[in-house]
């Protein structure tokens, strides 16, 4: 271009230098369709694939990340169906639990009224046989306390033990006709 405003100068001519002359026209459109070539043959195709294999990356992501999502999903309906089975299993555990407290405590109540009874009776048939007992004793010991007496009234001993021991049974059975008569009243 400074050939060409050099030779315009020295010819006379007048060149507008903001138009480029043909030769560096044709000079800058060759080698413009050589780059152009050189990118539609090399460059834009290499693009392409890359941007292709970004895509089918971006895509299968995309794919993966929707069935880990829905792995997920069905993990967690999972989840919360085994929570709800949980729960309701541990209400029926709780239930039985009761139940079973319930019946301990019931078997507990009747072993103990049972075992409250058996021991009254023993009780009572124990103090039934001290009390036989006593009366036994306390009929010896009256009854040889009333011969001794009688004999001391009477002025004479009494050893016939089977007459003796009648007027004893016949003293003492007064004794309890009057205790019987009296409590009836």
């Amino acid at each position: 271009m400074i050939n060409g405003v050099i030779r315009a100068a020295t010819e006379g001519e007048t060149i507008n230098p903001l138009i480029p002359q043909w030769y560096d026209i044709v000079g800058s459109l060759i080698c413009f369709v050589v780059i152009l070539i050189f990118f539609w043959i090399y460059a834009l195709p290499r693009m392409q694939k890359m941007l292709d294999q970004r895509a089918e990356a971006i895509e299968g992501n995309i794919a993966k990340a929707d069935e880990a999502q829905h792995k997920a999903e069905a993990l967690l309906e999972e989840y919360t169906a085994q929570l709800a089975d949980a729960r309701a299993e541990a209400g029926r555990i709780r239930e039985q639990a009761r139940t079973d407290g319930a019946k301990i405590v019931a078997e507990a109540k009747d072993n103990a009224t049972v075992e409250a009874a058996r021991v009254t009776a023993n009780a009572q048939a124990q103090i039934e046989a001290e009390r036989q007992t006593a009366l036994v004793s306390l009929r010896s010991e009256v009854g040889s306390l009333a011969i001794d007496l009688a004999s001391g009234v009477v002025g004479e001993v009494l050893t016939e033990d089977k007459k003796a021991q009648a007027i004893v049974d016949r003293f003492l059975a007064d004794l309890e006709a009057g205790e019987k008569a009296g409590t009836t009243n």
